[in-house]
């Protein structure tokens, strides 16, 4: 075998073609990303994905998208599986969590990585399980529930801020085109008390993000937003703790398909989870 030169190692920003290829890779890891996700994500900071380079041949991937000064997420980590083992990864781990500078820094990682994490200065905040199957559901007939549309958008906007740790204004426009994904709010008296969306993945739907004032107004959009997979595969991302996301699963016949460690390094956010019913992505958090 012939042995790689260290001096043929160089890290770049990936190209909006490079993101498409890592998707690709992802798909290939059997996260079942979305078939859109690499527009917004791209959108949410263009410079925040990182590629490792063998000579011509890329070998790594990591994303370290950073949203304004203070934080930051970590996500599509990813060594091409006939170049694992050589150090590559841990190259590229290093570049890239200097790139985020003194932010707090989020991940959802797989739980088997959840010891390296740690010694990276990761902390566990708690579990997020992907729940998985094929609801029964109709379109709920209940007044309140819209398409959001332009009108609505900055509303959203603002309803979205509690929930993440840091504005995300550039990633959500994207993440809520009506070409792309299906988006729906709950409006009561004129308050938006809730919103999800839902898109097309390599294998069925996934719902994310999922968020709401409660346990009744998170079923009214899961089952708006569900009944648009017409029998697909619908998947929904949701923190443990909540344990009415966790009820709302297992109703609409759910199960549980996959886990990550939600860690930080730096100080927790503190984040409603129970209202968080879905996250918005594994990858940008």
């Amino acid at each position: 075998m012939t042995r790689e030169n260290p001096d043929d190692w160089t890290i770049r920003v990936m190209t909006r073609q490079d993101l498409d290829l890592v998707i690709g890779w992802a798909a290939a890891e059997g996260w079942n990303p979305g078939l859109k996700d690499a527009e917004c994500f791209h959108a949410a900071d263009p410079a925040g994905f990182l590629m490792g380079w063998l000579g011509d041949e890329p070998v790594a991937s990591m994303s370290v998208v950073r949203y304004g000064d203070t934080f930051g997420f970590l996500g599509l980590y990813i060594v091409r599986t006939d170049r694992r083992g050589r150090g590559f990864g841990y190259r590229l781990w290093q570049a890239g969590m200097g790139s985020f500078g003194d932010r707090t820094v989020g991940l959802d990682g797989v739980v088997a990585q959840q010891d390296n994490y740690r010694r990276s200065g990761f902390t566990l905040a708690h579990r997020n399980v992907r729940f998985g199957g094929i609801p029964q559901v109709e379109a709920p007939g209940q007044e309140g529930l819209q398409r959001i549309t332009p009108a609505i958008t900055d509303a959203v906007l603002a309803y979205d801020r509690p929930f993440f740790p840091a504005p995300r204004e550039t990633f959500l426009r994207c993440w809520l085109n009506p070409d792309a994904r299906s988006a729906i709010a709950f409006v009561e008296d004129g308050i938006i008390k809730g919103y999800g969306v839902i898109r097309a993945c390599r294998s069925g739907f996934k719902i994310g993000p999922l968020f709401a004032d409660g346990e009744r107004e998170a079923d009214l959009l899961f089952r708006a937003l569900a009944s648009g997979a017409k029998g697909e595969a619908v998947f929904l991302d949701l923190p443990e703790p909540n344990e009415a996301a966790v009820r709302l699963a297992t109703r609409h016949r759910l199960s549980p398909v996959f886990e990550t460690a939600r860690m930080y390094r730096g100080e927790r956010p503190d984040l409603p989870l129970r209202q968080i019913y879905g996250i918005s992505t594994f990858e940008l958090g």
